[in-house]
């Protein structure tokens, strides 16, 4: 409170300061018989003299901010249109680094050279077609090559990926992000919102998601249709005219998606199931998001509730996030997280997915960790969040190899990586394997594989 009370009698005092200054001068001008609109010779010369020096400091911080922190401060580029939009930028900023220390020398200096003098009348000069015509088409021609330059890079990192690259959808919502591999096939299984449930946050579509759903909604304890028609009709429950109104247009919303649901069960296709089944989900900012060096993403984005920008400073993209339609674009890494460690000299670095856009109170913290990875590394990393660091849980066709368990230690220590396809995370995790067992010559409990060397009573 005090400290603001001191700001506030500064600001007081100075005001009344300037009043009084400018009343002074009123008044020395009034004793000089002079107007207050003539200015003498020599504080135009004075004028003219600080103009130019001003000019020397102006220039003189930019040229020291721009060597200190760089064009734009935006570091290296970890994609390969990132360094191609680095080159556009860099362009960019020549032009207009060109443009502001050329017009803005001219300024200072007809300020100085033309100062007023004694005698000379200014030169009466109200239109010129000729200039107007040079500084109308030069910056156009400006502009063009920048706007077109630009669009082809848009083009490039909006258009068809190529087959070999890996698609990823990344969905948000209030407030983090939730990235779906598209799994061995490399085909992400179909969405359509009605099928959300508390095991289906991304709404994903097969069977035994439509049978879970249309279940959950229509047998659900507290808010499915039979258990509010129940309470709805009980003759020993009352409610108020709002609450009952309320129970109506939620049962009527229920209904109206279970009909929808149905329908969606009858149209859909079951040899797709397969399609969502290996899909591979990892949640931020708890869990990262990992990548390929010099693989080639395709990169598709759902939005659950209001409008979010995915931004990878790193990677040069951005891409909105709209309800109800589906963005997307491509991008190739092409430096891992280790090198660009070395780049910045910063052993903590890692590349980031932000959202761009305020989209509520927390939005600040919405954001993914993302780690670029050598090949085989990812492979590892890839197989282990897939279906598991355990092989007892794993396939036999399936297994971790010696290598990729050595990697992934190495990685990870002990906390290896669990199971994130999205047919454990929607069934459950398998148990792990155990061989039959018979019963030994002493009632012990053998494994069948050494049961050949113990004696079966009664056999």
């Amino acid at each position: 409170m005090g400290s603001k009370l001191i700001f506030l009698i500064v600001v007081v005092l100075g005001v009344v300061a300037i009043a009084q200054l400018v009343r002074l001068y009123e008044l020395s001008s009034k004793l000089r018989k002079r107007g207050e609109h003539e200015i003498s010779n020599r504080d135009n010369r004075l004028n003219a003299k600080l103009m130019l020096a001003f000019m020397f400091v102006f220039f003189g911080s930019m040229i020291y901010l721009m060597v200190n922190y760089g064009w734009t401060g935006r570091g290296v580029a970890a994609t390969e249109h990132g360094e191609r939009l680095d080159w556009l930028m860099s362009l960019n900023m020549i032009i207009v680094l060109v443009v502001f220390f050329s017009t803005n020398f001219l300024l200072f200096l007809f300020a100085f050279k033309y100062v007023k003098k004694p005698g000379v009348r200014a030169l009466y000069f109200p239109h010129s077609t000729k200039l107007e015509l040079i500084w109308t088409i030069v910056p156009a021609m400006a502009l063009l090559v920048i706007i077109v330059l630009g669009l082809i890079e848009w083009d490039n990192a909006t258009s068809k990926a190529k087959e070999d690259a890996i698609v990823v959808e990344l969905y948000s919502k209030q407030f983090d992000w939730t990235a779906r591999y598209s799994g061995k096939d490399n085909t992400l299984g179909k969405f359509d919102y009605k099928v959300t449930s508390d095991k289906n946050l991304l709404g994903i579509v097969n069977s035994e998601t439509l049978d879970y759903a249309i279940d959950k909604l229509k047998n659900d304890t507290l808010l499915g249709i039979d258990a509010m028609e129940r309470n709805l009709n009980n003759k020993n429950k009352i409610y108020s005219v709002e609450e009952r109104e309320k129970m109506m247009t939620t049962l009527h919303r229920n209904e109206e998606i279970y009909r929808l649901l149905v329908q969606l069960k009858n149209r859909h296709d079951k040899s797709l199931d397969a399609q969502s089944w290996d899909d591979i989900i990892v949640a931020g900012p708890a869990e990262k998001l990992y990548l390929c060096v010099d693989q080639e993403y395709e990169f598709n984005f759902r939005s659950k509730d209001v409008i979010h920008s995915a931004f990878f400073p790193n990677f040069r993209a951005q891409m909105n996030t709209v309800p109800g339609q589906t963005t997307r674009f491509k991008f190739t890494p092409n430096k891992t997280t280790a090198e660009m460690r070395k780049i910045k000299n910063d052993p903590k670095f890692d590349y980031s997915l932000l959202c761009n856009k305020i989209c509520g109170g927390s939005h600040y913290k919405m954001y993914m960790l993302i780690e670029v990875l050598e090949r085989d590394e990812y492979n590892a990393v890839m197989k282990a969040i897939d279906l598991g660091s355990d092989n007892a849980t794993r396939p036999k066709d399936d297994q971790l190899t010696e290598k990729e368990l050595t990697i992934l230690k190495k990685k990870f220590g002990d906390a290896l990586p669990a199971a994130h396809r999205f047919e454990t995370l929607f069934k459950g995790a398998p148990a792990p394997a155990v061989a039959p067992v018979v019963e030994g010559a002493e009632g012990m409990v053998a494994p069948a594989d050494t049961a050949q060397v113990a004696a079966v009573p009664g056999k």
